[in-house]
């Protein structure tokens, strides 16, 4: 790493609504991170939104005062050539991708989300391929780079650059962690950074305990805090805010995060995902869609050089204090607590050593140090080796296109109730995604003569227009 010449960093899905956040986060640790340039690379498609996006990140830096320069690129390998750290946060098939699958498994009453269920499933087999390119293109360019993921499912994802990438320096992040230890401290009348914390799971399906300041642990009060207030603080804006049942949850001695009410609430949360399929509105990709249309209106303005507050509805709040900080810590060593996706190295002994998990860690220039979180109550344990399992099915199954494996995942999935239906969910999605799924062709090509028809008359309209 070029210390004494500064830091080029590399952000590929460059033209993300996210991107400001991201550059935010970069101006307020230039003291700690002194950036040289930023390249921000996306695709053809990506083309109008990286440019708009690009100039009000050159805006923000000027603002700032920091001489640094910003570039815009649809050459990967260009931006690659030496680089010090890579960030990833690209979607492929980009936002339509992303309302197929939330509404094809809800077109058949089954749960449509972005990384939970069958749509989590299938982003995962679109995206896996996508990363290992990356990996080999850095193995050539800038072979000492970290890789810093936050494209979902990010636990998947950094999983598999690490088992089939054969890549060491890779870490995944994710903003729930971040938005739980800023928002909860408050119900039990304590400031952010007061309270310690400590997390143990997978991505979007992890645990946390919390302790004060002389060490005692304080995870029931803020279980009983949370349970006089009828909510949960620190639910991320795209989470249907459904209460936990307060029983499972002393009986846990844990918070779960916001994403396990897709588990423990699996009714509640399918029902409110239902009335927003049937509404005007849609589902949340489709929200998602018209809050991006209003955010890139915003970034068009020459004169906004700083990150617009309705970047919050956007559901990415805080990702810039996650990948950021970690990026930050990495480059000066400062061994900071940060809850990322990396080797579990026993920090959860329920599971293998050599698999992804995240957790707690002290991150530095060697990289992340996880810090042990010790076994799971039983409950917690099944579930956690049953996502596991899962997830490892997925990961074969975008690597070798193997249908096999697909079919275990969906069957291990919680979500997913296992039978005719999910088959035919699946092969939906299969034929709904071909264009990104060049693994399953030869299965794709059967459904298709075997006239597999996609139900969702708003999908169907997509695959149309060519989305």
């Amino acid at each position: 790493m070029t210390q004494n010449k500064g830091v080029k960093i590399v952000t590929i899905g460059g033209g993300s609504s996210y991107t400001p956040e991201l550059m935010e986060g970069f101006i307020r640790r230039y003291d700690q991170l002194p950036v040289r340039e930023i390249w921000l690379v996306d695709i053809e498609e990506g083309k109008e939104k990286l440019e708009i996006v690009g100039d009000m990140a050159r805006r923000m830096w000027k603002a700032s005062g920091h001489d640094v320069q910003v570039h815009l690129t649809l050459n990967r390998r260009k931006a690659l050539k030496d680089a010090d750290f890579v960030t990833t946060q690209f979607r492929v098939g980009l936002l339509p991708a992303r309302i197929k699958d939330e509404r094809i498994p809800l077109s058949h009453g089954m749960t449509g989300q972005e990384t939970n269920g069958a749509g989590g499933i299938f982003k995962a087999l679109r995206t896996i391929p996508v990363i290992l390119d990356i990996v080999e293109d850095m193995k050539e360019l800038c072979p000492d780079a970290w890789l810093v993921n936050f494209t979902n499912p990010s636990g998947m994802v950094t999983e598999a650059v690490m088992k089939y990438g054969h890549w060491d320096k890779v870490t995944g992040l994710c903003n729930v962690p971040v938005i739980a230890m800023m928002s909860e401290p408050e119900a039990i009348g304590r400031k952010p950074g007061e309270l310690t914390y400590r997390f143990g799971g997978l991505n979007h399906f992890h645990w946390h305990r919390v302790w004060d300041e002389q060490g005692t642990e304080v995870t029931r009060q803020l279980i009983e805090a949370f349970e006089r207030e009828g909510r949960t603080p620190g639910t991320p804006a795209n989470i249907f805010d459904v209460p936990f049942f307060s029983e499972q949850l002393e009986e846990m001695k844990m918070i779960p995060c916001g994403y396990h009410r897709y588990y423990y609430r699996q009714e509640e949360m399918l029902d409110h995902m239902l009335e927003e399929y049937d509404s005007a509105a849609g589902t949340r990709a489709e929200q998602v869609k018209q809050t991006e249309d209003e955010l890139f209106e915003l970034y068009r303005d020459p004169a906004l050089d700083h990150k617009p507050e309705q970047l919050a509805r956007r559901g990415g709040a805080h990702y810039s204090d996650a990948a950021c900080e970690t990026i930050a810590s990495l480059y000066a060593d400062t061994d900071t607590h940060i809850v990322l996706t990396t080797r579990n190295s026993g920090a959860l002994p329920d599971l293998p050593d050599d698999v992804a998990v995240e957790v707690s860690t002290l991150v530095g220039s060697e990289g992340p140090k996880v810090l042990p979180f010790g076994p799971m109550p039983a409950g917690e344990r099944g579930l956690l080796q049953v996502m596991k399992a899962m997830e490892q099915c997925v990961e074969k199954a975008a690597v070798t296109g193997d249908i096999g494996a697909l079919l275990e995942a969906f069957t291990l999935n919680p979500l997913i109730p296992s039978g005719s239906t999910a088959r035919q969910v699946m092969n939906e999605l299969l034929i709904a995604h071909e264009r990104y799924l060049p693994q399953f062709a030869d299965t794709i090509r059967e459904l298709k003569e075997q006239g597999v028809t996609i139900r969702d008359e708003r999908v169907r309209r997509l695959l149309e227009e060519g989305k």
